[in-house]
């Protein structure tokens, strides 16, 4: 197993561009709606938020990267297919599920749900695409 760390820099860097177009532009208002998050409370909030999120954007990063790469060595191949199949595999199997079983005890807006499970499949999409590429 190998793990290439420009793939996971970049592959963070891509992470971090989704995230900000998806929350910070995109879908913002709709987000703040559901959420009940203000202006106000994110800048109270400060840089910790982005600091949580760089650091786990990161980890996700080195994850995906080292599933890759068991991926690639299990199926004795290494094609941009299986790694976004990996990037699917693991939102499918941890991200979507997890966020979903919180979000209906927490009884949530489902369009919520639905903005951010969407997000979080394209950010793993995004991602594998970025570590398959630079592999």
């Amino acid at each position: 197993m190998s793990i290439s760390w420009l793939a996971v820099v970049v592959a963070t860097v891509v992470g971090m561009a989704i995230a900000g177009v998806w929350y910070g532009w995109a879908l913002v208002g709709v987000w703040r709606e559901l959420t009940g998050v203000t202006e106000e409370d994110s800048k109270k909030a400060g840089k910790r938020p982005f600091a949580v999120l760089l650091v786990s954007i990161f980890v996700t990063a080195v994850v995906l990267a080292a599933a890759c790469s068991v991926a690639a060595g299990f199926f004795d191949r290494d094609s941009l297919w299986l790694d976004l199949a990996v990037g699917l595999a693991a939102w499918l199997g941890f991200s979507l599920t997890t966020l979903v079983q919180h979000n209906a005890f927490e009884q949530k807006p489902t369009r919520l749900t639905v903005i951010n499970t969407a997000y979080q499949l394209v950010l793993f999409l995004g991602m594998a695409l970025a570590v398959g590429l630079l592999r």
